[in-house]
C-alpha cells in the first residue's frame, strides 16, 4: 500500500472526538478521567518502546555485518574461501572484559504428524492407568501443554523422545514424534557479555526488556 493510500485510510477523527476500540467516536467529554489518563500514558510509551525496537533492530544488522567483516578479514589474512553458513563464533575484547558471541540455532516446528503420536502416548498411558509411573504421567501431560501463543514446546517434546520405555506403542509414538519434526530454518543471535571482576565468569548484558 502507497503512503498516500494509508493516509487516506486513515480515520478523520471530528474535534472533541475519540475513537473506542469498536472503531465508534466518542465525545471526549464523555470519557472517564482516569481511561483518558491511561490513554495518555500508552500513548506516550508505545512510542518510545518502538523506536527503542527499531533501535535493537539496527543493532543486531550492525552486528551481524560487522561480525561477518571480521570473519572475511580472518579468511582473506589466509587465504581460505568461506562457504555455506557460517558458524557460532566468540570474539573477546582485548582486555578481556567484553565477549559477543554470534550463535545459530535450528528453528524447529511440528507437522500434523504430531496428533498421531499424541493419540499413541495418550493410549500408552491409558493402558498403564493402573500402574504408570506418575512422574511420566506428568511429564507427557506438561509436553503436549500449548503455550499462550498456541504452540507446544519443542524441548519438552523432545525430552520425551530420550525416555528409554520398553513399549512397542511407545515406540511407535516416538517413531511418529521423529517424522513430525520439521526444521523451519535457523535463527541467528547477538548476546553481549561483560566479565565478572577479574574472574574468568560472564554475566550477559540483556537486551531483553522483560529481564531487566
Amino acid at each position: 500500500m502507497s503512503t498516500s493510500q494509508q493516509q487516506d485510510n486513515v480515520i478523520k477523527v471530528p474535534a472533541g472526538m475519540r475513537v473506542n476500540a469498536d472503531g465508534h467516536f466518542v465525545p471526549e467529554a464523555s470519557i472517564r478521567e482516569q481511561d483518558l489518563l491511561r490513554d495518555q500514558i500508552v500513548m506516550a510509551l508505545v512510542p518510545e518502546a518502538l523506536s527503542l525496537s527499531r533501535d535493537m533492530a539496527a543493532y543486531k544488522a550492525k552486528a551481524l555485518n560487522d561480525i561477518s567483516d571480521l570473519i572475511e578479514i580472518a579468511a582473506d589474512r589466509y587465504g581460505a574461501k568461506l562457504g555455506g553458513k557460517k558458524g557460532n563464533v566468540s570474539l573477546v575484547s582485548f582486555d578481556g572484559r567484553y565477549k559477543i558471541q554470534r550463535t545459530y540455532r535450528e528453528v524447529v516446528a511440528f507437522t500434523e504428524e504430531i496428533e498421531a503420536a499424541k493419540a499413541l502416548i495418550d493410549s500408552c498411558l491409558i493402558r498403564w492407568s493402573e500402574g504408570a509411573n506418575a512422574n511420566i504421567r506428568a511429564v507427557v501431560s506438561q509436553a503436549f501443554r500449548k503455550n499462550r501463543n498456541g504452540e507446544i514446546s519443542t524441548g519438552k517434546v523432545l525430552d520425551l523422545m530420550r525416555m528409554e520405555i520398553d513399549d512397542e506403542e511407545w515406540n511407535r509414538a516416538m517413531a511418529a514424534l521423529k517424522d513430525a519434526l520439521k526444521s523451519n530454518g535457523t535463527a541467528v543471535y547477538i548476546r553481549v557479555y561483560e566479565r565478572i571482576g577479574t574472574t574468568d565468569q560472564y554475566k550477559p548484558i540483556s537486551l531483553d526488556i522483560a529481564s531487566l
